[in-house]
Parts: C-alpha cells; structure tokens; sequence
C-alpha cells in the first residue's frame, strides 16, 4: 500500500493557510501522515528536483494568483523541509505556456527568498521551455531555442504509448495554437516521441507540488498532470485530436461543418505563428466560430470537454517516462526515482481551469508517494466521481511500466465527511461531474 496523507487547516483562518507557521505544520503533517516521517527521507548527497505548478503569470479571470500556481509560500516552506536533508543538489523548474512572462512569476523578490530558505546552499531555478513567445502576441514570433537542446533527453516509447491506439490515422494530433506539422513528426503511429529535462532523470526524489485545479481538457491538474511541466516543447504534448467525436476526432461532441472549418483554418494559421498571412487567417478562424456561437450557443475547438481521448494518454506517458526513464533515452523495468505529491489544495482552482480558475476554499494539503493515489483523493476533495475522469481512471490500468500496482480505484485516508459544503464547479464540457459520485 502506498502512503497517502491530507491535513486540513481546519483550526486556521482562511487568511492565515499561507503564513509560514501554519504550513510548516500542515506540510510537516501530510508528510509524516504520508511517508511515517517527518522528513521526506532524501540522504544526504541526494539530487532533488523541485516540480511547482507554474503555469502563467497571472489569472485572466480575475481570481487571482492563489488558485493558478502553486502558492510561492508553499513552494519555499517545501524548499526548507527539502534542505532539512541535506541534498547534494537542488533544483526548481517548470516549463509553463509559452506567453507566461517568466519575470512576473519568478519575480527576484521570490528568488532572494528561495535563497534564504536554502540556507547558504545553491539551489537552481529553471525554465524549462525551450520555445516562448517573443511578445504578448503569436505573431510577434517565437523564439524555438530558448533552453538548449542538450539539456533535454529525448524519449520514444514506439508501440507501448498509450497515444498508439488512437494515432492511427496519422496527423490528427492536435496542441493549441502550435504548427499541426511539427506534433506530427512526434507523434504517429510506431513513434511516439518526448523531450523530457534532464534535470528530471538526473534527481533522486522529484518532488511535485502541483496545485489542485480543474482543468478543461484534463478534468483536473494534480499531482498526474502536474509533470508535464518536465516536457521542453509543445509539439511533442497532443493535446486532443483533430475533428468531432462523430469523424473520428475528439476535439468536440459530434460533428459540425462551421467548427471543422474553423479547424482548417486555425491549423493554416497555426503554421505561420509569426509570419505574414498569420492573422487574416486568426480572423477567419474567428469569424467561423462567432457564426457557430450565433447558430448553436457554443464555439469551442480545443479539446475541452469530458470526451477528449487523447490528453489523458500523454499525462500518463510522461508520468511513466519520469518514474521509469533513464539519461539516455531508455525505460527500465523499475522505478528510477522516487516521486512524492505534496499538493497545494488550500486555495483550489474551480470552473475554467486551469487558466482562468476561480478561487474554491479548501483547505488542505496533501501528500502521497504515489500520484495515483493522490489524484483520487484530490477529485475526492473536489467532489468529482474519479471514474469520471479518464486520466484518473485509467491511471491505475496494467499497462507496461505501472504508475500503481494492484489497480482499481483506492479508498481515501482520513475523514472526509464536512469538507465540502458544495462542490468544486466543474470546467465547461464536463457536466458528467456535476453528479458528483464522491
């Protein structure tokens, strides 16, 4: 059995979940609970890779940064239980979209912090993005080598990744606003490619502290989701696949002529991100779906509802790749590493996760030293039904290079009952979960 742990700031006001006192203690509570320790049991010499949730730089719903990113107060509070053993290396890294303004996330303030919480010890703090925009706007370019290459270790996992059952026909994988032909050069049939950090497969312990959110392609961010972050480039992440549930596709339920043009011209366009021609086709592509809207009430295209088939397969293949996978490139047979969810679900992100969220009180933080487990307490948080959710859900299946032994769903540790007075308010596309089931 795995070890799993939540502690509740039950005792604590709202306002003070994220004073340096209280979440010592709760950290130090969901460890011990956990892991039967107070520490996180690194030895001394360790190499440890620290894993926030970084996404973007600021919350375009106007909720505020609490419920997007992991909160900088919990990221330095695990930072100094980190130092406590004394590791031979640290560090902090992310890889978020590629408009996140870096500086405004990470801002110095946060750096000098992170700093004096390792105590005279260097920790390293890294974008791991490779591409980022060059501007506020797809077409100011992008810059495609912003991290160098060799500080990645590229993975194929052929015929065993679970995206191999759906990519065949070839060239339907989809990432939102990204150029169609470069993801299809990672991803078809046989051939199933990541370019994972190599400060990743260096670590001993990856500790991973994701934020507990909603999200519209995904269900929820968490501990699951949350390593993709370790992944250098969008074109190799499908996302969803092109066309309705009703031609093959996932992107939306059923079929739809106005949204299929859209499509088309989006990937036209997403193939001249940065160069002339990029935002007539951009007004096309808006033009098709505000006529949609008019028509049917609704215009999306990116693969945010709960019938995407696709993301769920490469969250779980980077999971496997991060557990399993060595510096050059290969898989083995046993874990390489171990990985240990410390999750930050005080503030929660509910509804138009992950981001755009509105803040949801909850009050916990969780820990587990196993993912799978962690993401079903978490929708038990939620009060979503985990078998609802795909990535959960078959999270736990008997695929090669195991995320959990023994399958099925686990049952959640400690008393539950009282946490929720109402759900977590589901993404758009996910009405399935408005049930509950928890």
């Amino acid at each position: 059995m795995t070890g799993l742990a939540n502690a509740r700031g039950a005792g604590i006001p709202e306002n003070g979940w994220y004073s340096r006192d209280a979440l010592d203690g709760l950290i130090r509570e969901a460890v011990s609970g956990a892991l039967g320790q107070p520490s996180l049991g690194i030895a001394t010499g360790d190499r440890v890779l620290v894993k926030p949730n970084w996404v973007y730089h600021m919350n375009r719903s106007g909720g505020g940064t609490e419920c997007l990113v992991t909160h900088p107060e919990f990221v330095l509070s695990a930072l100094r239980l980190v130092m406590e053993g004394r590791p031979g290396s640290v560090v902090i890294g992310d890889a978020p979209v590629q408009g996140c303004v870096w500086d405004s996330l990470v801002t110095p303030e946060l750096l000098g912090r992170i700093a004096e919480a390792a105590g005279g010890s260097q920790v390293d703090v890294i974008d791991f993005r490779r591409t980022i925009m060059c501007g506020e706007r797809l077409d100011s370019g992008l810059d495609n080598d912003a991290r160098p290459e060799d500080r990645f270790v590229l993975f194929d996992l052929g015929s065993d990744s679970l995206l191999e059952p759906v990519s065949d026909p070839p060239g339907r994988f989809r990432v939102t606003m990204y150029d169609p032909d470069l993801i299809s050069l990672r991803h078809l049939p046989g051939r199933h490619q990541y370019l994972i950090s190599r400060e990743a497969l260096e670590a001993d312990l990856i500790l991973n502290l994701p934020k507990l959110k909603t999200h519209r392609k995904a269900g929820i961010t968490g501990a699951l989701k949350n390593l993709v972050g370790l992944n250098g480039n969008k074109e190799f992440l499908p996302h969803h696949r092109k066309g309705g549930s009703g031609t093959g596709g996932d992107c939306y339920p059923g079929r739809s002529f106005l949204k299929s043009l859209a499509e088309d011209l989006l990937d036209a366009s997403n193939r001249r991100i940065g160069r002339p021609f990029f935002s007539p086709l951009i007004l096309g592509v808006r033009a098709a779906l505000e006529l949609q809207r008019l028509l049917h009430g609704e215009a999306e295209i990116d693969g945010g509802w709960s019938g995407n088939d696709t993301v769920w397969r490469t969250v779980l293949d980077i999971d496997r790749i991060a557990l399993y996978g060595r510096t050059d490139g290969t898989m083995a047979d046993v874990p390489q590493r171990r990985i240990v969810s410390l999750t930050d679900a005080l503030v929660c992100g509910q509804g138009d996760g992950p981001m755009m969220p509105d803040p949801l009180p909850l009050g916990f933080v969780t820990c587990s030293d196993n993912q799978v487990d962690a993401d079903v307490l978490h929708c038990r948080l939620m009060g979503f039904d985990p078998a609802h959710i795909p990535m959960v859900r078959e999270a736990g299946s008997a695929f090669r290079w195991p995320l959990r032994t023994g399958g099925g769903i686990t049952e959640c540790p400690g008393p539950l009952e009282g946490v929720m007075s109402t759900r977590a308010v589901p993404p758009c596309g996910w009405g399935i979960l408005e049930g509950g089931g928890a």
